[in-house]
């Protein structure tokens, strides 16, 4: 039985004059599960926008062709009318939070679905047990503001699971979310599925998706279905297909690729790091070639950049409310380094990059940079020393067009008209943004969104340049170029540090690695040391990076595979 019925599906909103997607067509069936792949600002939210009436009720948007959810066409049904059949959760957990407490905020919707009273709050507790947020009243009843935004996104998906509805679309549900509960989040939603719900799953990060997915769909930059078919025959047998659109394949895939088990085009590769690993113990592999690990730390960061300290954070506490989010964390980070800060949903990672940025100001003399007090600094003085993009872009937009926007900075400094005019024309390029220069920011594709802040950030030429979840939201060509971006400006000396969940993205490109759980400091050390050292990472909650587990599940009888832990340490067998 259908469930889901797109024709035709394109949509126009009133702040462009172009088209958003091409005329899409798709059909979902009761129970399948359907992963939405493309790249950056092909569509996939728009589609998804379209399931539940928000486009063209709520959006000011102009929509051609049909939508059927349930036999309701959206276009005749606005939101109020579907949200009892299609939950969603969104790519900014915070456009969907309206309450003070979470247990207020699960029962809202339920509220308003004139659900019987007496099963409202069982209902509630047991979906916020569930997604892993709430299993006691106390903790239900903490306030939504003072969660890290991954804890948000498991209460977005919390709201959207409590009213069970026959559809639930999930635009980027992980990218907030650390590898441990994104796996259980997966294994949460093979669940949902089997109980007879219908899922759209918008998402760039596969490893996990892979195993709960039925079919995947992939549309091309213009909107149109380019690929669909099993996850095998898709992100196994068309790679190739998918590198040419910027598509992430998942990271088995991509190891098989360098280790050139099944030549250019992996069509029988395993999806899962467990079924390569199996396939290569088949095979017998014992032995790689790679570059010494050593000599590749060397080439990351100079000893003479390296060589004195930039930022310096002393004994800092940080309280919200009535708890400690950050107690007591000391540490250096020196100039030209490239440092990752990781740690569960929680764990005090956007707490500690916004004190690193002065976006929270840090009780004084406990955050330095170049020996000066951070707390002391004005906001000019400030974002002339550092550049800061936020977990959330849509945080640091005040202007209303992207050209506005990069100059916003520059006109403040009083630098000449022409001068800020060439600036901006070199990022619009840069950015791939030039076409949405007149566009208001908040229209933006959430990756073109992501891209104009980090665009804001570095055009002031800052020294050091802090990140908190870079590459959410972007697809594999723009998170690549965007990753490039910031290798070139640590290597040309700009000190770097990024808060992410990509553990894999941290071994390839950070020098450096700060491990924080519930707000205090584990460990502090080069890439290498820390991304090696599974005991550590298992009592900060974490998953060691996919290739790394990959290696640990070979290394047994194989020594060489035991200092594997990046992508670039694979290369063909030896003969």
């Amino acid at each position: 039985m259908t469930l889901i019925e797109a024709e035709g599906v394109a949509v126009r909103y009133d702040t462009s004059d172009g088209w958003v997607g091409g005329g899409l067509d798709l059909d979902v069936s009761v129970g399948e599960v359907v992963l939405l792949l493309g790249p950056s600002g092909c569509g996939k939210s728009t589609l998804a926008l379209t399931l539940n009436g928000l486009v063209p009720h709520s959006v000011p948007a102009e929509l051609r062709g049909t939508v059927r959810v349930a036999g309701r066409d959206t276009a005749h049904h606005p939101p109020g009318r579907l949200c009892d059949v299609v939950g969603m959760v969104f790519q900014d957990p915070d456009a969907q939070i309206v309450c003070e407490t979470l247990l207020d905020e699960v029962c809202f919707g339920l509220e308003n679905l004139l659900t019987p009273r007496a099963e409202i709050e069982p209902r509630a507790m047991a979906v916020l047990a569930e997604v892993g947020l709430a299993d006691t009243l106390e903790l239900a009843l903490r306030d939504p503001t003072r969660l890290s935004g991954g804890e948000r996104q498991k209460l977005a998906l919390a709201c959207a699971l409590a009213p069970r509805p026959s559809v639930l679309v999930l635009d980027e549900p992980t990218a907030n979310l650390d590898p441990r509960s994104t796996r259980d989040f997966y294994h949460l939603l093979g669940r949902v599925a089997e109980r007879g719900t219908s899922v759209i799953l918008i998402e760039h990060d596969l490893d996990d998706a892979v195993v709960v997915a039925d079919r995947v769909v992939v549309l091309d930059a213009e909107g149109n279905v380019r690929l669909t078919g099993t996850p095998a025959e898709v992100l196994a047998g068309r790679a190739d297909e998918l590198d040419a659109l910027g598509v992430y394949g998942p990271t088995a895939v991509q190891a098989a690729r360098r280790l050139g088990l099944y030549g250019d085009t992996p069509r029988d590769a395993p999806l899962t790091l467990e079924g390569l690993a199996s396939v290569l113990r088949d095979e017998a592999v014992t032995d790689l070639s790679w570059g010494p690990v050593d000599e590749q730390d060397a080439q990351s960061s100079p000893t003479e950049i390296m060589a004195t300290t930039l930022v310096e954070v002393d004994d800092l506490t940080v309280r919200l409310g009535d708890a400690d989010v950050l107690r007591g964390v000391s540490l250096s980070v020196a100039r030209g380094a490239y440092l990752a800060v990781i740690g569960l949903n929680g764990a005090g990672k956007s707490t500690l990059a916004g004190c690193l940025a002065g976006v929270l100001r840090p009780p004084p003399g406990r955050v330095r940079i170049d020996g000066a007090d951070i707390s002391r600094f004005s906001a000019r003085e400030l974002s002339d020393r550092v550049g800061y993009v936020f977990q959330n872009p849509e945080h640091q937009f005040v202007t209303g067009s992207v050209a506005e926007e990069l100059a916003h900075g520059l006109f403040v400094r009083g630098l000449p008209g022409a001068e800020v005019t060439a600036r901006v024309a070199r990022m619009l390029e840069r950015f791939d943004l030039a076409r949405y220069k007149d566009v208001n920011p908040f229209m933006l594709s959430h990756g073109e969104k992501r891209r104009l802040s980090v665009a804001t950030a570095l055009i002031c030429g800052p020294e050091l340049l802090v990140l908190d979840e870079p590459t959410f939201g972007q697809d594999r060509a723009r998170a690549g170029e965007l990753l490039t971006l910031l290798d070139a400006l640590h290597t040309a000396g700009t000190t770097v540090i990024i808060v992410t969940h990509d553990l894999q993205l941290v071994a390839e490109h950070a020098t450096h690695v700060a491990v924080l759980a519930a707000g205090g400091l584990l460990a502090h050390a080069p890439v290498e040391r820390v991304l090696r050292d599974d005991a550590l990472l298992e009592r900060a909650g974490l998953l060691p990076p996919p290739v790394r587990r990959l290696a640990t599940a070979l290394a047994p009888g194989r020594p060489r595979w035991e200092t594997v832990f990046r992508l670039t340490d694979l290369s063909p067998r030896l003969p």
